[in-house]
């Protein structure tokens, strides 16, 4: 019945509805003024067109003015239409600050009932939201150390709307974030991060993270909250976005320095991380694959301590199961973080057979070309250090030229030093397919080429040559024997 209502007295003009319930918020019954108000509201909650409407109907200054003025149902009802109203975009957002509700909505902050508080937070939280000028803005209310308070408080849906509202702030720049640590929000956030209701655990972790990913003075003031190791418990939730955002929050510290990215493995973050990897999929996966690439970028023993953790064989599984490209490329810059280091580095990603679903996402054209770019640069990390000649050689069959270019020259660093590869390197063909590549004359490609072919006598390389056996039959057809 509600929505036939609705799709029935719409289409007479949006101004028309405005104009009959505008007079109603002015009402002298009380219950009249809060039915028009929640009416107001769920008609601007509907669309953007209607919020539009509230504005244009010049209804915003009465219900600021009565926000102020009128009894706890009123201002419920009068702060939903504020935050249905802002919520739709940034120019419906500012509307609401122009009118001057910011003030009005800090006040209510103060306010005894909680289910007030919990009505304006909800509103300057939807206005933040949108951008760094509209948060700023908020700030400037005075609403951070009254948010603050409200993650204080007992009511559980007070708590979660307030560390959500100080996420949406500090999300925008340091300079915002910073503003939420000065009011001293982050030692409040991690006192939560324990606390057993999954909704509000979400809004604590999304705000810790938002704060951390800015620079490292506040990321290391997160992490001076000693919120290692307790935040991996929550790797192990029950509830995915719990678990989403906390990998969240360990890649943003991670990502800035390695001395940053050494403390989260001292307290086992990285062994807890792959864990979680393994036990979700999807898009709840992907912080953690994420993750694990910022460590191991930053220096050879950090990218071991993710080899040590079994990381690699748990973004391989990520690699060729997941269906979705974009986490398919984390995974792939993941693994050519790891292999980049030493040629002990790109054997551990090699001889999870990573390097042929690499090529394969490389050269397939259903693959996003981001996919397709990650993967050529994991490959070309991978083998640029990969010594370990068994993963290397089928690269020699179907990898194309901008590829083969970086195996062939492999070979030629590790045939010349090893008597028992080159043996091998003949005896499996490899040796044979080398001398059917084409390369430029001068090319690098042909001086690599030239440089495996001088690790063997002269007749072993003729006989491998394509054409060879036909230069044999020929010298048989011209051969006289001697006759007695």
């Amino acid at each position: 019945m509600h929505s036939l209502t609705m799709d029935l007295w719409i289409p007479n003009g949006q101004e028309g509805v405005m104009s009959l319930l505008r007079p109603l918020l002015l009402d002298v019954v009380p219950t009249i003024q809060q039915t028009a108000a929640l009416a107001l509201g769920r008609l601007a909650n509907y669309n953007d067109d209607l919020a539009e409407a509230v504005v244009k109907g010049d209804i915003l200054p009465q219900l600021v003015y009565s926000l102020a003025e009128q009894n706890r149902f009123y201002k419920k009802a009068a702060a939903f239409v504020l935050r249905a109203v802002g919520k739709h975009s940034p120019q419906l957002a500012q509307a609401i600050v122009d009118c001057g509700a910011l003030d009005t909505l800090v006040i209510c902050l103060e306010d005894f009932d909680p289910g007030v508080k919990e009505a304006a937070v909800w509103a300057l939280g939807y206005i933040a939201r949108h951008n760094a000028e509209l948060s700023q803005a908020v700030v400037d209310a005075g609403a951070v150390p009254l948010l603050v308070l409200c993650i204080q408080e007992p009511e559980i849906a007070l708590k979660r709307i307030a560390a959500s509202a100080l996420s949406d702030i500090s999300k925008h720049s340091p300079e915002l974030a910073q503003t939420v640590v000065d009011a001293g929000a982050i030692a409040h956030l991690a006192q939560m991060i324990l606390n057993p209701d999954a909704k509000l655990k979400r809004q604590v972790l999304s705000a810790l993270s938002q704060v951390a990913k800015h620079s490292v003075d506040l990321a290391e003031m997160v992490v001076e909250a000693e919120i290692f190791p307790v935040v991996l418990t929550c790797l192990k939730d029950k509830d995915e976005y719990v678990k989403k955002n906390a990998s969240t929050l360990i890649r943003e510290i991670a990502k800035h320095t390695p001395e940053l990215s050494q403390l989260i493995v001292n307290a086992g973050g990285v062994a807890a991380v792959i864990d979680c990897i393994g036990s979700c999929k999807g898009n709840i996966r992907l912080p953690g694959i994420m993750m694990l690439g910022y460590v191991a970028a930053h220096s050879e023993n950090l990218a071991m301590a993710v080899i040590i953790s079994k990381g690699v064989p748990q973004l391989s599984v990520c690699l060729s199961e997941e269906p979705e490209d974009h986490i398919k490329a984390a995974a792939a810059w993941a693994l050519g973080q790891i292999g980049r280091h030493t040629p002990e580095h790109a054997r551990a990603v090699a001889v999870t057979n990573t390097l042929p679903v690499l090529l394969s996402l490389y050269m397939s054209a259903e693959s996003s070309e981001d996919l397709q770019v990650k993967s050529k640069k994991a490959i070309k990390n991978i083998l640029q250090k990969c010594t370990y000649l068994p993963a290397l050689e089928p690269f020699l069959y179907d990898a194309p030229p901008n590829i083969l270019k970086h195996v062939v020259g492999q070979f030629s660093k590790v045939l010349p030093h090893d008597s028992k590869a080159r043996r091998l390197f003949v005896t499996s063909g490899g040796l044979k397919k080398v001398q059917e590549i084409k390369a430029e004359p001068g090319s690098l490609l042909q001086e690599y080429i030239n440089s495996i072919n001088n690790c063997y006598p002269e007749e072993i390389v003729r006989y491998y040559s394509p054409g060879y056996s036909d230069t044999l039959l020929q010298r048989v057809d011209s051969y006289q024997p001697l006759i007695n």
